[in-house]
């Protein structure tokens, strides 16, 4: 196990032993100081969850087998209209002296 794994879990069980142990006492302060927290996590997750407007409400259309047959001819041209060139390699006008080695080998 990794060892930043370790310190997290140590540290999560410490927490809840630590919170565990108020609760148990009853510590009617911590309890409020809890409270805030919790309500501010709920409020967010629920307008994250339920957003207004974040969906869009009107339905989707599905496309003709008429559509869909005129996207896919200009799908099939864009990728013939591609040409290819071969590759050609361009003589320097420098010698070339095969027995000497790069200088960055």
């Amino acid at each position: 196990m990794n060892r930043h794994a370790v310190i997290f879990w140590l540290t999560l069980a410490l927490g809840a032993y630590g919170i565990v142990d108020m609760v148990w006492r009853g510590s009617l302060g911590f309890l409020m100081s809890l409270l805030i927290p919790v309500l501010v996590f709920t409020v967010i997750f629920l307008l994250y969850k339920y957003l207004p407007g974040r969906r869009s409400r009107s339905p989707k259309i599905k496309p003709s087998a008429r559509t869909m047959a005129k996207t896919a001819n200009s799908r099939k041209q864009t990728s013939s209209k591609r040409k290819a060139y071969p590759f050609h390699v361009i003589e320097g006008s420098k010698g070339k002296n095969e027995e000497e080695q790069p200088k960055y080998h």
